[in-house]
């Protein structure tokens, strides 16, 4: 039968299907996900291959939306390499399964991606003196680490106000993270993570 797949690890169907898989995780169709796995690994995709765009998806296409994700990719991975194909083919089957039925957020991804842009486009903005490293005397004396506040001492409140981000950035007001951008399933809460469900 495999001799009839039609399929390149190296070329258009290689790149065409991982597409296809990809795609049809994020739109949550758990049959078409499913086919396209059988897909590349009947056709002789490397198991390992494929187990690495799962893990990326998990974090770029589910996030915080559902953190356990990762776990499952990873776990997926690292299982792939103890035992290999076919034995793995039921394994990273459960991972595409679990990662398309999950809710989905590109939060963290479009976080990343904002400060990305603000750091090429300002890639030497100096640390503050206030949050820099002071080991020695001769630091303190030129004001490393003079001002800063302990946050423990002010009950972890959170915030920009104390000074984080270089001074130009804090001029600019930008934003990376948007809680908003984290969909059904889960919020930022308490400096941790909590199902909607549950609220």
């Amino acid at each position: 039968i495999k001799s009839h797949l039609l399929y390149d690890r190296d070329g258009e169907q290689h790149y065409n299907m991982i597409s296809a898989l990809h795609k049809s995780m994020r739109g949550g169709d758990t049959n078409a996900a499913i086919y396209w796995l059988v897909r590349m690994l009947e056709g002789g995709e490397d198991p390992l291959y494929i187990s690495r765009r799962l893990i990326r998806f998990a974090s770029e296409d589910i996030g915080l939306a559902e953190p356990f994700a990762l776990n499952q990719a990873v776990a997926a991975s690292q299982a792939c390499q103890l035992i290999g194909m076919p034995e793995c083919s039921v394994i990273l089957t459960q991972c595409v399964i679990y990662l398309t039925e999950a809710p989905k957020s590109v939060a963290v991804y479009k976080a990343y991606k904002k400060a990305r842009e603000v750091v090429l486009s300002n890639p030497n903005a100096p640390v503050p003196l206030h949050i820099c490293n002071s080991p020695t005397n001769l630091m303190k004396d030129l004001g490393y680490g003079k001002g800063y506040m302990y946050n423990p001492d002010f009950g972890y409140k959170k915030g920009s106000e104390f000074g984080y981000l270089p001074q130009t950035l804090n001029q600019l007001n930008t934003s990376f993270f948007d809680k908003n951008d984290i969909e059904d399933g889960w919020l930022l809460q308490f400096g941790g993570v909590k199902n909607n469900n549950n609220n």
